[in-house]
């Protein structure tokens, strides 16, 4: 659990310096403005070093997160990583000066609570053995999860955002499956290339919801993929449980944790920090405030 929380310490710190630079990204060369799923804008944030300390950032949290899905269940390892909206949130009020609200410092209390109650309960990983159709329906899901977000790419502004996200987050949920079946890893194995092709079709979809739509939108369908999904295959074929007597108290944990994080879904991108006074001579955080 203590491997999961760094994970998402990580992947929550990576946001602020990604998102910024996705934004930065939408607004250079030709075609710039032009939304859905486009590749010259990944190629354009590659470039920043913000977007490239982010990427660092999750390279860490993807180890710390292997380490974790080794360990204890997936629907656990998931609810930690949601809460990397909490870690980006408090984060923004150090960095950027942003001000959280009542409600929102009340959603990142929320999250620890929901955090507890989930480490307390969680079992080990689940030892059942997969079924062997499941690595290659891993591997349909991410080809599926690439080509319904270009698909995504397409549609109108907030739906856009939302398939979007949800495209991204499923992305993101193949490998925490991938590596509950990747024993030792081999050029042959279809759990593999999944790891591979979700990773990156999620980093793309999700780099191109950021400079395009409504972050908050992507965020939340992003979250909610990312978490539900994976945790239904880990308890379903992967035969993750709880400790005795304690799977309400798992699932109490895990929707909380989650709804806390839907709570926070705007800190998905982290806005520019407001000007000490506007130029309509708005006090600090007022109308900039997001």
């Amino acid at each position: 659990m203590l491997c999961a929380l760094s994970a998402s310490v990580c992947y929550g710190t990576a946001t602020v310096f990604q998102a910024v630079a996705a934004r930065a990204a939408a607004g250079q060369g030709e075609g710039a403005s032009r939304p859905g799923v486009d590749a010259a804008l990944f190629v354009r944030a590659v470039r920043q070093w913000r977007y490239l300390l982010g990427l660092a950032l999750d390279g860490a949290g993807f180890l710390l997160q292997v380490v974790a899905l080794r360990l204890i269940p997936i629907y656990a390892v998931g609810a930690a990583l949601a809460a990397s909206l909490a870690v980006t949130a408090v984060l923004a009020t150090r960095v950027l000066a942003v001000r959280l609200s009542r409600t929102e410092w009340g959603a990142v209390a929320v999250v620890c609570a929901g955090l507890a109650m989930l480490g307390f309960a969680s079992g080990p990983e689940g030892r059942a053995t997969a079924p062997p159709w499941l690595e290659w329906a891993l591997l349909g899901t991410a080809a599926a999860v690439l080509l319904g977000g270009a698909a995504a790419g397409r549609l109108p502004g907030r739906s856009r955002a939302l398939v979007l996200g949800v495209c991204a987050g499923l992305g993101f949920g193949v490998p925490e499956v991938a590596v509950r079946l990747l024993d030792r890893p081999s050029l042959t194995d279809p759990a593999l290339y999944a790891l591979l092709l979700g990773g990156a079709a999620a980093f793309l979809l999700l780099t191109s919801a950021f400079a395009h739509g409504s972050v908050t939108t992507a965020t939340a369908g992003m979250v909610l993929a990312e978490t539900i999904a994976p945790a239904v295959v880990g308890v379903v074929w992967l035969g993750d449980r709880t400790r005795e007597g304690l799977a309400w108290l798992a699932v109490l944990g895990f929707a909380v944790s989650v709804a806390g994080a839907l709570a926070l879904a705007r800190f998905g991108e982290v806005p520019a920090p407001a000007s000490p006074i506007g130029a309509d001579g708005s006090p600090p955080g007022g109308r900039n405030r997001p």
